[in-house]
């Protein structure tokens, strides 16, 4: 999964997609690289300014529209209004990082063709959360998203339209983080399809003391972990490095035949 971000202030690209042009390249781009899933966003979850519905809206679609003949379409938002324009756009996922805070999220999922991330995270969309505590982070992360995938079967969401994601570094340190990551295998366990959003975060940085941009090696080591752990699905930033990583991980575990195969025949 590639990730387009049309805001000026996001964590890891910084605004270098926020110009349309600028996104509608990095689609092209993510796609001639692998990409098997685009994810476009409008509004980081992290603080920052407020965004109007309408706003991020017209800064989604027109990707959404660009994207959906070139791979599956993914829109990160927590706002249903905006969920439902894009669907009715092309999009393929509805990836919601509030974890159905707005239960009327799945209600716009639900009859539709879509799929829908529920990802773990305590704070509301756009707000701090300091000193996040756990007594066990894995097993709180988990009866987290097993009652809102109780919440979103309630309001219609099929089983086979939901997708996990445990939220590394959302609201968790790096010891909490490493530890989820570690013990993600219990997480995928809950039955679902687990995406691991791990590109170039904080624990990668600060476990390595590497720079927001000298992050790659780290990230590449995380995605093979989470494969190797149950994910199966990994949002990254890097594409062609990742699809690399990911296709000889699953060459390796028997899950993909060789491209070619030379040597010594």
């Amino acid at each position: 999964m590639a990730i387009v971000n049309r805001t000026p202030d996001s964590f890891h690209d910084q605004g270098s997609t926020f110009a349309l042009e600028k996104a509608l390249e990095r689609v092209k781009q993510a796609a001639a690289d692998g990409a098997d899933w685009i994810d476009i966003g409008g509004v980081p979850f992290a603080p920052g300014p407020e965004v109007s519905v309408a706003e991020e809206i017209e800064r989604v679609l027109p990707v959404v529209t660009a994207a959906r003949d070139l791979a599956v379409v993914s829109v990160d938002t927590f706002r249903p209004e905006v969920a439902r324009e894009v669907i009715a756009a092309g999009a393929g996922v509805i990836n919601d990082t509030s974890g159905l805070r707005d239960p009327a999220m799945a209600d716009t999922v639900a009859g539709t063709g879509a799929q829908l991330v529920i990802t773990h995270s305590l704070a509301a969309p756009r707000t701090l959360w300091p000193s996040p505590q756990y007594r066990d982070v894995t097993a709180e992360v988990g009866a987290f998203l097993r009652s809102r995938v109780e919440l979103a079967l309630s309001r219609g969401v099929r089983p086979d339209q939901i997708i996990i994601d445990p939220g590394h570094d959302l609201n968790k340190n790096t010891l909490h983080t490493l530890e989820i990551t570690r013990r993600l295998d219990e997480l995928a366990a809950i039955g679902y399809p687990l995406l691991a959003a791990v590109s170039n975060k904080d624990f990668i940085g600060e476990t390595l003391d590497a720079a927001q941009h000298d992050r790659l090696t780290g990230t590449l080591a995380a995605v093979v972990f989470c494969i190797v752990r149950g994910a199966r699905i990994v949002r990254v930033h890097d594409v062609a490095a990742t699809v690399d990583a990911v296709r000889m991980t699953e060459a390796m575990l028997g899950w993909r035949p060789p491209a070619y195969t030379r040597h010594n025949i």
